[in-house]
């Protein structure tokens, strides 16, 4: 009876020990498999991670890509005041200083370095026009040349009178005898050839890539749909500047020319960044261009050469005709 009590004790001993291992190898199997889950997990997160890192790493280099090449170098101006001022550098094609550069102003007279250049694109410079009728249409009070009516002039120097002076006078007579020679209807009234030149000027800007413009004068008279930008005014003066006929001009500070009937012209450049008397005269400046109007304002652009560098500053709006000289010369004081 003993010997049963005892086997008894031993089997119910054998059977907890037994059972006390099963739990065990339960345990240890949970504990394996949670590490094993825990590493899968890891893995997977990891995973993840490198997925989600490579999608920013896209990201970031569409935008990157996507971005415009413009870099601002220069502290705001706050004067003189303006309604938009731009550095740029040619080389780099990147703006040294911008503000305000797409916004919609009235060119004036900027507006006749896209003349020129139209001309100059659809007719030979030494092709005579004759001063006509359309002088009728130039505005009272415009800025002249000195044109007369019967004069006969090559567009090359009706181009010179035109970007020296600021002659409205040559701007119509350009413009009209532009638009009949490239339309091949010398029968066009002066009002149809100054509104086909103007078509002639705005496909021309749009061709070139000034997308923010639009031309209803050929010498920048005030008008309502009529404006521009000085992002577009940097892509027209790097054309301007290919053009000899207008790169050389404009940065001339004065020219006598002879007309086939023996009367002379003589024109000064109304740039005084050119003008060795003036107190803005600045020793490297090609030209450009000058334009003045009641909503204009004063504008200004003017190409600059440092060095084997060279930079376009363009200024609109503003106050007085000294204000942009001032305006221009802060701007190209940052000039490497």
């Amino acid at each position: 009876m003993a010997y049963k009590i005892r086997k008894g004790r031993l089997i119910t001993a054998v059977s907890i020990a037994a059972a006390f291992c099963v739990i065990c190898l339960a345990v240890l199997a949970a504990v394996v498999l949670k590490g094993r889950k825990s590493e899968s997990s890891s893995v997977i997160s990891e995973e993840v991670t490198t997925t989600a890192e490579e999608t920013t790493s896209i990201s970031t280099t569409v935008m990157t890509t996507s971005a415009q090449p413009v870099t601002t170098t220069i502290a705001l101006i706050d004067s003189p005041e303006c309604k938009s001022a731009l550095l740029y550098a040619m080389g780099g094609k990147k703006y040294l200083y911008s503000d305000g550069i797409n916004d919609r102003n009235a060119p004036a007279s900027l507006t006749k370095l896209l003349t020129a250049a139209v001309a100059l694109k659809y007719v030979n410079s030494e092709a005579v026009f004759p001063v006509g009728s359309e002088q009728a249409l130039v505005h009272a009070n415009s800025s002249l040349c000195g044109l007369m009516l019967g004069d006969e002039v090559t567009l090359k120097d009706l181009v010179a009178g035109l970007l020296m002076s600021s002659g409205n006078d040559a701007a119509y007579t350009i413009a009209v005898c532009t638009a009949r020679a490239h339309s091949k209807d010398p029968d066009m009234s002066d009002s149809e050839a100054v509104e086909f030149f103007c078509g002639m000027m705005n496909s021309f800007a749009d061709y070139i890539g000034m997308k923010n413009s639009h031309f209803t004068t050929p010498d920048g008279w005030d008008d309502s749909d009529q404006y521009t930008t000085a992002a577009d005014l940097i892509v027209l003066t790097e054309y301007a500047m290919t053009v000899p006929e207008i790169s050389e001009v404009v940065g001339t500070y004065s020219k006598e020319v002879v007309l086939s009937s023996g009367r002379s012209i003589s024109w000064t450049n109304s740039n005084s960044l050119i003008d060795p008397t003036s107190p803005y005269y600045t020793e490297g400046v090609l030209g450009v261009k000058t334009g003045t109007t009641d909503i204009a304002g004063n504008n200004l652009i003017t190409v600059y050469k440092k060095k084997r560098r060279t930079y376009i500053s363009v200024v609109m709006g503003c106050n007085t005709d000294s204000e942009r000289y001032e305006l221009t010369k802060e701007l190209l004081s940052y000039c490497e």
